[in-house]
């Protein structure tokens, strides 16, 4: 007997999406497979999946894994899955949302060490990837699917208009690359717009002996208002008259009138050392 689509489970089980949730599901085995392969899990690693969905991405990923803990926020989804996810025995789905959970029970359901594989919501895509990366879980890599204006955004290069805050909070322990573009028309129901993949290998010990909360507040400040110079956003952020800011800047070896998405991430830890 063959195995029902996905659209059949959804249309026999009669569940209705939320739009509120951002629900776009995939459904080709060969998009399914190619994401599973780039996040190169293998039969050691335990998966954490945000966003069970219809389960299809949970299923190929349990192909591959050791084991998976799929965290989900829609109960209604659970008919489905209960076809999707038929025979599957090394998938645990958890009926949470885990950006309202702390490290210990996230560590107590998926174990010590993991990678993380999502195809998720937009409206919780940095949210969600920040939880993660400033998290103190053994997190060793994360694979999301993302919009693709929010991909080119974690790859983006100082001085382009992508460059961001997100941007440099991933690069300050991982490291970001687009492993493939997918065209809307791979989900099911359509979105309006275009998605890619994206993996972030990370690296706690890549700034060891910084101080990460100083450096994390002097990149948030240095992007809160784009328009303004570094000088102005510094002098905000860190209580301090603009003319001081200014000094600081320059004691770095910047500009004075420098703004926020000229400098690298090696720039702003030699401007941390300053302030």
């Amino acid at each position: 007997m063959d195995t029902p689509t996905l659209k059949n489970i959804i249309t026999d089980t009669g569940f209705k999406f939320n739009k509120a949730l951002g629900q776009n599901f995939i459904s080709d085995k060969n998009l399914l497979d190619a994401i599973v392969a780039d996040s190169g899990v293998t039969a050691d690693d335990v998966v954490v999946e945000i966003g069970t969905g219809g389960g299809t991405l949970t299923r190929a990923l349990a192909a591959v894994a050791k084991r998976v803990v799929s965290f989900e926020v829609d109960k209604n989804v659970q008919k489905v899955l209960e076809i999707s996810l038929q025979g599957v025995d090394n998938v645990e789905v958890i009926f949470r949302d885990i950006l309202r959970m702390s490290d210990d029970e996230v560590r107590a359901i998926a174990g010590d060490s993991f990678k993380v594989v999502a195809n998720l919501p937009y409206y919780i895509t940095t949210p969600l990837v920040m939880r993660f990366l400033e998290s103190d879980l053994d997190v060793k890599s994360l694979t999301v699917m993302v919009q693709q204006e929010v991909a080119d955004r974690f790859v983006a290069k100082p001085n382009t208009a992508d460059y961001a805050a997100i941007t440099l909070a991933i690069e300050t322990c991982g490291e970001a690359c687009i492993t493939r573009k997918v065209n809307r028309k791979m989900f099911y129901p359509v979105p309006n717009v275009d998605s890619a993949v994206v993996r972030i290998d990370v690296d706690r010990n890549k700034l060891a002996g910084e101080n990460m909360v100083e450096l994390r507040k002097l990149i948030r400040a240095a992007f809160a208002m784009r328009r303004k110079t570094l000088a102005n956003n510094i002098s905000v952020a860190f209580n301090m008259d603009k003319q001081s800011a200014t000094e600081k800047i320059a004691a770095a070896g910047f500009a004075p009138l420098v703004r926020g998405e000229a400098l690298s991430l090696s720039d702003y830890v030699k401007l941390l050392h300053t302030l």
